[in-house]
């Protein structure tokens, strides 16, 4: 995995994508929403912390119901 300067806790928005198995267009309307903070590395470029990556998965996991009997 390519990262910025070997910082692993900076992910692009493809690299964000395959993380959370979403298409890097709803990273892209995630970051447009302001869902995800990003960190600005040029112009242009944007990175996401993978740290904010793992606190959306914990934020939004629901727990498994008990099976009916």
């Amino acid at each position: 995995m390519r990262t910025v300067r070997g910082n692993s806790d900076l992910l692009r928005v493809e690299q964000a994508a395959d993380f959370l198995n979403v298409k890097p267009s709803t990273i892209r309307a995630w970051l447009l929403k302001r869902k995800l903070p990003k960190v600005r590395v040029g112009e242009r470029c944007v990175r996401i912390p993978r740290e904010a990556l793992e606190k959306l998965v914990v934020e939004n996991t629901v727990p498994m119901r008990e099976a009916r009997r």
